[in-house]
Formats: structure tokens, C-alpha cells, sequence
């Protein structure tokens, strides 16, 4: 995937602005795709001289001007073109894990701290995707909405990914830690 696909996708309900687009990554597209702002507003200049999005001027009184940007028939069906391709698939890279493989050969106390870190980010960040998942749902519970919810369930479905990954890399976390932990407890009892 490229940005391109991610910043077409964040357009695709609403004309928003580069601002308005850089924060629906943060809020949403963040769990599958990050890009930082200046990616994201020079992704949206080439999308435009490609025609794949529609920019307009609005006027502002007090403040600077803004430029609102949409999805065009261009662009939605060079999405359509990238959602018939078969999807590559991703590749994980995480220092934590780098540092996991070397666990044999690093302090424990410290690797154990890293993991706590990382414990208390997923669990959080697991804990946002839930609130913004249930902000989604309305009044209604999970079942009901995935059948007849919102016209658009996409980005419902990537939140909610986004929410499991982060509860496996909690618990992963918390996993890890309890191996350490024994390890360690066990060499004590072995000296």
C-alpha cells in the first residue's frame, strides 16, 4: 500500500482539509498506516495535480484560508484498482522484539521494563480504539451494528483491528514478562 491509498481512503466520507486528513490518521488510519503531516499534505498536492482529489478554497474570516480536498471519480477508481490487487503482507519491525530475541544476553530488570512500558502503551492504546469503536456503535451493540449499522463499516472493521492488535501486544507483553520473571527466580534458586 502507499500513502496515496491511506489518504484517498481518509477522504472518501467527507471533503476534509490537510489538517482534518492529518488527524484522521492519528485518529484512525494510525492503527494500520503512519505518515507524518508533511507526508500527508505533500501526498494530497500530488493527488491533486494527478486529479485524484478535488481541492477548493474556503474563505475564512480571522483566520487563514483552507483548502478542503475530496475524493474524484479518479480517484476512487484508482482504489478500486489497489483493493483488486492481492494484498502484500506485512512485516512487523519492533525494537521490543530485537530486544527480546536478545534476551539471553541483556539484563532482565531492564528488558522487563521495556515490556512494562510497552504493556501500559497497548493497554491504553487498546483502550482508545474501544472508546472510539463504541462511539461508532451508537446504542448499538456490536452484532446489530456490524449487520445494519453505518453505511460504511471499513472504518469501523480497521478500529477494531486496530484495537486486537493492540490487546495481543499487551498480552504478549505480560507474557513475556511472567517468562523473564520466572527465569530469573529460577537461576536465584539454581545459585
Amino acid at each position: 500500500m502507499a500513502l496515496r491509498h491511506a489518504v484517498l481512503a481518509a477522504l472518501l466520507d467527507e471533503e476534509l482539509s490537510g489538517y482534518q486528513v492529518t488527524k484522521a490518521f492519528a485518529a484512525g488510519v494510525a492503527n494500520f498506516w503512519h505518515a507524518l503531516p508533511q507526508q500527508v499534505y505533500a501526498e494530497l498536492a500530488k493527488l491533486e495535480r494527478e486529479g485524484r482529489v478535488a481541492g477548493r478554497e474556503v474563505v475564512q474570516e480571522g483566520r487563514p484560508n483552507k483548502r478542503l480536498f475530496r475524493v474524484t471519480g479518479e480517484g476512487l477508481a484508482e482504489l478500486q484498482s489497489f483493493a483488486s490487487a492481492a494484498a502484500k503482507p506485512a512485516f512487523l519491525r519492533e525494537d521490543l522484539l530485537v530486544q527480546v530475541q536478545a534476551a539471553d544476553h541483556l539484563d532482565a530488570a531492564v528488558l522487563i521494563e521495556r515490556l512494562t512500558e510497552r504493556f501500559a502503551f497497548a493497554e491504553a492504546k487498546a483502550a482508545l480504539f474501544e472508546e472510539q469503536l463504541r462511539r461508532m456503535r451508537g446504542g448499538l451493540d456490536e452484532a446489530e451494528f456490524l449487520i445494519r449499522g453505518a453505511s460504511r463499516i471499513g472504518p469501523y472493521l480497521t478500529c477494531r483491528r486496530g484495537r486486537d492488535f493492540e490487546r495481543a501486544n499487551r498480552d504478549w507483553c505480560r507474557d513475556v514478562m511472567e517468562v523473564l520473571r520466572a527465569r530469573r527466580a529460577g537461576a536465584r534458586e539454581d545459585a
